[in-house]
């Protein structure tokens, strides 16, 4: 019979309805009854695409024995970290806390008091003792027992819990205070934990972090009193191209994996976060606006051809991901033998297929099958093999052609539709900016789409919902859904300037302001103040795996400040970058969403403001958005738009005019398009 799972919206809480497991989704009638019985909680978090998850799923919650001991312990209660990011902020932060700063990550495993309050924590415990772990049966009969005979310990250690949280609280400095020194330390580290090799940061598992590559980017194109840097460009260019080449990019279907779990980007953890690809898809439009590599256009193309045939809903707002497992293992949807390859290409087209995907190589995978990476270039290829390039590309293409229509007839992993109003704000701004970048218009279509949808869908009464699926929205939204939210707005305005967009983002920062910063502080908290009171309220500071919501909404306040000419916006940016910098300076490696907020308040966004007709337009501002400009917003307004601020709201003459301002200053008009790139690109170009 079907547990309390099977009425929740969430693909994965609807994953262990059928459990034996008497599964509570959280909320009011699982923390009663958990108080009223005096009963410590077993919070259980997860999401679908999880592989280990899955794992601790079948090992334990699928076992009835198992399932009988949880329930005869515990108040059992299970969260999708996707739908629930305040709770999976707390328990992850707590998790670390108890464990001396060690790793976090899902499953997430937290044992609670009735109070909310934590007491033990970790990651996936199997089901018998193995891989240096403790039985999950084991834990759970422990820490029942500790609850029962150690009450007063416990007392003592949730009050220390408690003033650990507290003491994350920063108070604000003064604004001179404000200044460059941790954005050097931050380049300084980047540089210190570069791969030289393989690229990217550290060694395994390997993660993209694309915001901190951002920030490296904005570095290497230099502006104002910042010269442009040439490690920092090599830094950027050497990760994207080596991930481009690598199994952590989908070489048939594209679209980028989790992470890797080697250093060489060759195996991932196949799951597939929108998240991931909406930031990367951003990263390497810009990147290419920098250095023109044709290898990173078509990684764009690619990824963004994923996004449109694999993650669009049909209302037009995007799905959260696609499972790493299918039919029960993972990265069978993905890897290969070579006799399925020989069985389905021609001699021709494997000759060039197999040394260019390293089929010619060593089994990568588990021993036995290979998952496609670009071992050698075609250029290689048609030396080895003795053909022309062309006609190896040639081979190539139908070969690959081929693969994935193969691929395509395979028992798909799950996907998860559930549609995220944070995760869309990534991927909008992906599309809009790679659809400008490159001149595609049906990209930019659908970021405007997914907007609308979200408008349309998941706005109610002045108020935002994280989630939607099946036709029902639902859970009060976070900082990041509005921050991310406001960012894509700010980024669709370049690609297509329109009234109703600006509008729109104006009424994400009100609500911003009204229900997430600290009056007092000045800093965000990830939950509003009309939320369920938790164990603890948060303000986060550090980029994990997605930019910090602070720094988001502390970049796009000041951004939309320049934009509207509203000093709420930037004074408000002031304040929150002013209360962080406490643990800006101490962690600078953690923070490179606050540090890009921090140098456009220092060095104010500019705004180039282009008017004329419609038409005459687009030459000016597709010959702009090929440009990297880092730090300058471009904002094509038509000559028939209405109910513009003073900022924008510039004379429309006989021919285009690009308006360059800085600030509260602005430049006399430009009519010469030569002209407009001297006064603003000399830094880009000099990179």
């Amino acid at each position: 019979m079907p547990n309390r799972l099977a009425q929740e919206t969430s693909p994965y809480l609807q994953q262990h309805a059928d459990n034996p497991v008497d599964w509570y989704p959280w909320g009011p009638e699982a923390l009663e009854r958990a108080r009223s019985e005096g009963k410590p909680i077993l919070l259980s978090v997860g999401y679908s695409a999880c592989h280990w998850c899955h794992v601790m799923a079948h090992e334990s919650f699928e076992d009835p024995q198992i399932a009988q001991l949880m329930n005869s312990l515990f108040i059992n209660v299970k969260v999708d970290r996707e739908e629930r990011p305040d709770l999976d902020q707390i328990y992850q932060l707590a998790l670390r806390m108890l464990n001396n700063n060690g790793s976090g990550g899902w499953p997430l495993t937290v044992f609670l008091t009735p109070d909310q309050v934590p007491m033990f924590a970790g990651t996936y415990f199997p089901k018998t003792a193995q891989y240096n772990l403790p039985a999950f049966p084991d834990v759970c009969q422990r820490v029942a027992g500790a609850f029962v005979e150690h009450r007063a310990e416990l007392r003592q250690h949730s009050d220390s819990i408690s003033a650990a949280f507290k003491s994350m609280l920063t108070a604000p400095v003064p604004a001179n205070r404000l200044g460059l020194a941790p954005a050097e330390a931050f380049l300084a580290g980047m540089k210190e934990g570069f791969d030289p090799r393989a690229g990217g940061m550290g060694q395994a598992p390997k993660f993209p972090h694309p915001v901190e590559f951002e920030f490296a980017l904005r570095r290497a194109a230099g502006r104002g009193k910042v010269a442009g840097d040439t490690d920092s460009l090599h830094i950027v260019r050497h990760t994207l191209e080596r991930m481009a080449l690598g199994g952590i990019f989908d070489q048939l279907g594209g679209g980028f994996a989790r992470y890797s779990v080697d250093a060489n980007w060759t195996i991932p953890h196949f799951e597939k976060m929108l998240y991931d690809n909406g930031q990367l898809l951003r990263l390497y439009a810009d990147t290419w606006a920098l250095t023109k590599e044709p290898l990173l256009a078509k990684v764009a193309e690619e990824t963004a051809g994923w996004i449109l045939r694999e993650m669009t809903s049909p209302e037009g707002g995007y799905y959260a991901s696609i499972d790493a497992d299918s039919e029960g293992e993972e990265g069978t949807f993905y890897v290969w033998t070579r006799e399925q390859v020989k069985s389905l290409l021609s001699d021709d087209e494997y000759a060039v297929a197999a040394p260019h995907y390293g089929l010619d190589a060593p089994a990568n995978f588990e021993g036995r099958h290979w998952h496609l990476n670009v071992m050698q270039s075609l250029g290689d290829v048609a030396q080895r093999i003795g053909r022309p390039v062309a006609e190896c590309e040639s081979l190539r293409a139908s070969a690959r052609s081929k693969l994935f229509a193969a691929r395509e007839k395979r028992v798909r992993p799950g996907r998860d539709e559930k549609i995220l109003a944070s995760w869309n704000g990534l991927a909008i701004a992906g599309m809009a900016r790679a659809g400008s970048v490159f001149g595609r218009p049906e990209w930019v279509a659908s970021a405007r789409r997914a907007l609308d949808f979200i408008r349309a869908n998941m706005w109610r009464d002045g108020k935002l919902l994280a989630s939607y699926k099946d036709g029902r929205a639902n859970l009060n939204a976070y900082l990041d859904d509005h921050a991310y939210l406001l960012h894509a707005a700010i980024e669709l305005l370049q690609a297509e300037f329109d009234t109703g967009v600006l509008a729109f983002a104006v009424q994400l920062a009100d609500s911003m302001l009204a229900r997430f910063q600290d009056q007092e502080s000045g800093a965000f908290y990830f939950t509003s103040h009309d939320h369920e009171r938790l164990f603890t309220r948060i303000r986060p500071s550090p980029d994990n795996d997605k930019p910090s919501g602070n720094g988001w909404a502390a970049l796009s306040l000041v951004r939309l400040g320049h934009i509207t000419g509203d000093t709420r916006y930037t004074l408000a940016a002031e304040h929150a970058l002013r209360c962080l910098w406490p643990v800006i300076e101490q962690h600078a490696g953690a923070h490179a969403s606050l540090l890009m907020a921090v140098e456009e308040h220092l060095d104010p966004t500019r705004v180039v403001v282009l008017r004329g007709a419609r038409a005459a337009l687009v030459e000016w501002q597709r010959d702009l958005a090929q440009r990297y400009l880092g730090a300058t917003i471009v904002l094509a307004v038509p000559d028939d738009a209405r109910g513009l601020p003073d900022v924008l709201d510039k004379p429309v003459l006989p021919a285009v005019n690009a308006w360059v301002c800085e600030g509260v200053s602005c430049l006399a008009p430009i009519a010469s398009m030569d002209e407009l790139r001297l006064t603003i690109l000399k830094s880009s170009e000099s990179a």
